[in-house]
């Protein structure tokens, strides 16, 4: 059989173009104009794009037995697909100062006040589900909160450079990283000393797609997820949060939660203390997905049996 092409290769430049119709549209026409527009689009990616809309009914396939019957019938490719379309404009939104506090509900007050008053940096995890742009360009609410985010391909730059154009905020840094070298690590290690706050993905493996992984449970079947997150905590030794960003009643609600005050380990210990973690990870990350089922956009072959 042959071997799925890693998550990095795919290209996503007439993704590029397709937001920037969208967001045109809600320029012109407001949210009622970009939903006019948002079907036809979404149906034109569901069609044309084979491995994205296999992908999509692979995730849902895998979660459905995690699910209530009544979040089972409301489940389905297309709606993924518009789910999608939706929670771009929102990322958008965010940027242009649209989305307001009134229209986000912090799920876990006091774990925001910790890393708020916290005098060191830590390492923040988050995924790709939901809207995490919601978390980072809420960072003006808290004065000294000073963000680096992590990316790890120039598609991933391209649509954040496009956020960037909409507001550009000092305290938030886009960082592009394809592997971990001695400088990246020594510029991390300078952020945390400095009480900044490094974001990075735990749900897309290495660009280099070579090892760093570890095999784990994700709702019923095996999958690989990034250690990066996790050997990076150890080595700098700093806190850990996971972040989860969900749209619910039309509201988004963020959760953040103390993943480890601090990340160390013995050095024949590490491998199975980070096996360890990431498998902690994706069951927190399964949790979440099932709070949301239509809002983790991961449209790529994930598990080993794809």
């Amino acid at each position: 059989m042959a071997k799925s092409p890693h998550w990095s290769t795919l290209g996503e430049s007439s993704t590029i173009i397709g937001i920037k119709i969208l967001l045109l549209m809600y320029t012109l026409f407001g949210r009622w104009g970009f939903r006019l527009i948002l079907y036809p689009v979404m149906t034109y990616y569901y069609l044309s794009q084979t491995r994205a809309r296999k992908a999509s009914s692979y995730y849902l396939q895998r979660l459905r037995p995690f699910l209530d019957p009544a979040q089972q019938e409301h489940i389905s490719s297309f709606k993924h697909f518009i789910m999608f379309g939706e929670i771009l404009l929102d990322k958008f939104l965010v940027w242009m100062g649209k989305i307001k506090l009134e229209d986000v509900v912090f799920e876990t007050p006091a774990t925001f006040d910790m890393i708020d008053n916290a005098q060191q940096g830590s390492i923040i995890i988050v995924s790709h589900l939901g809207n995490t742009e919601v978390c980072s360009a809420l960072a003006h609410q808290f004065p000294d909160l000073k963000l680096t985010v992590l990316v790890f391909t120039q598609h991933a730059l391209k649509f954040n450079n496009l956020l960037k154009k909409v507001n550009d905020s000092p305290r938030i840094e886009l960082l592009q990283v394809t592997e971990m070298t001695p400088e990246v690590a020594m510029k991390l290690s300078e952020c945390i000393e400095q009480g900044e706050h490094i974001v990075i993905a735990g749900d897309r493996t290495p660009v280099t797609g070579q090892g760093r992984v570890s095999d784990v449970a994700f709702l019923g079947e095996t999958a690989a997820l990034p250690q990066g997150a996790f050997i990076l905590a150890n080595l700098l030794k700093c806190p850990v949060y996971l972040m989860f960003c969900l749209k619910q009643q039309k509201q988004y609600h963020i959760y953040l939660e103390l993943f480890a005050k601090q990340f160390k380990c013995k050095r024949k210990e590490r491998e199975q203390y980070v096996n360890t973690a990431v498998q902690q990870y994706a069951h927190r990350l399964e949790y979440y997905c099932m709070k949301a089922p239509l809002q983790w956009f991961n449209f790529f072959p994930f598990w080993h049996g794809q």
